[in-house]
């Protein structure tokens, strides 16, 4: 077995996917989750970039059936999380229009990461360092920041959080540990952003979300494909089995290789 047929037997991607089938088994999982759990509903962070838009709109599905189904009213619960002046929030609220979601929450992280930044560097001082926290520490600090508020909310609303990793930013590494990473449920898992992109579409995300260049949103200007220097179409080939140039190969398998604890549960001994 090579390694990219390892790794996609890991990520369980499927060469090709039919989107409603895909879609429905999806809600159905979400359902039969917070069925299992007894929680009243999902929480999902909008961003304003199309996973979370994806994310979102299979949970209000999930939640709208549940209460169709039992009479009982189970929400979904969208918050958006700026730091400071978000350039794009107005798509996150585009995606809560889109999916009509009446529970929906604005909390602005910023004087939190700022305070634990400020911290940080006081601790650095006092350890003789001279130095700022990296770009890099900021936004991690950032993507943590807004786990917490998200657990506050959820642990006295009784909701699950939802996750939006898939299985390209898993090849990757592309998340932050105890950060967007740390979740109850992950519906897109075993989907590459090619094919969360055919989803987006039958669901009806905004083309303006669809069509824009995907980022973590961690500093101004910040994109996936910059900071990783391959394309998602290359990574979603790579997980479809296709062949795909030796350089953009070459870069993803060095990329799971080195963020394989990302993946993995916590060692002990």
């Amino acid at each position: 077995m090579t390694i990219q047929q390892e790794i996609i037997a890991k990520l369980g991607v499927k060469p090709k996917i039919d989107v409603d089938e895909e879609i429905k088994r999806r809600v159905d999982f979400l359902k039969d989750y917070v069925k299992k759990a007894s929680a009243t509903g999902l929480l999902i962070a909008i961003s304003g970039g199309i996973d979370s838009a994806v994310a979102a709109g299979l949970c209000k599905r999930a939640t709208d059936e549940l209460s169709q189904e039992t009479g009982q009213e189970y929400m979904t619960l969208g918050v958006l999380q700026p730091y400071g002046e978000q350039e794009d929030i107005d798509h996150s609220y585009e995606v809560a229009e889109a999916f009509n979601l009446k529970h929906k929450v604005e909390t602005n992280i910023a004087e939190a990461v700022d305070e634990i930044a400020l911290e940080t560097e006081y601790a650095f001082k006092v350890l003789g360092i001279n130095r700022h926290i990296s770009r890099g520490g900021k936004g991690n600090v950032k993507a943590r920041t807004r786990m917490v508020v998200q657990y506050a909310l959820a642990f006295d609303l009784n909701l699950l959080v939802v996750g939006t990793d898939h299985a390209s930013e898993a090849l990757t590494g592309f998340f932050t540990k105890w950060g967007d990473g740390a979740v109850d449920i992950t519906p897109l898992s075993s989907l590459n952003k090619r094919q969360v992109r055919e989803l987006a579409t039958r669901l009806g995300v905004p083309e303006s979300i669809v069509n824009k260049a995907p980022t973590a949103g961690l500093w101004e200007g910040q994109t996936d494909e910059d900071e990783l220097g391959v394309s998602y179409e290359d990574n979603s080939s790579y997980l479809e089995g296709k062949e795909i140039n030796a350089e953009a190969r070459d870069i993803l398998e060095k990329h799971y290789l080195r963020t394989q604890h990302k993946r993995q549960l916590i060692p002990g001994i």
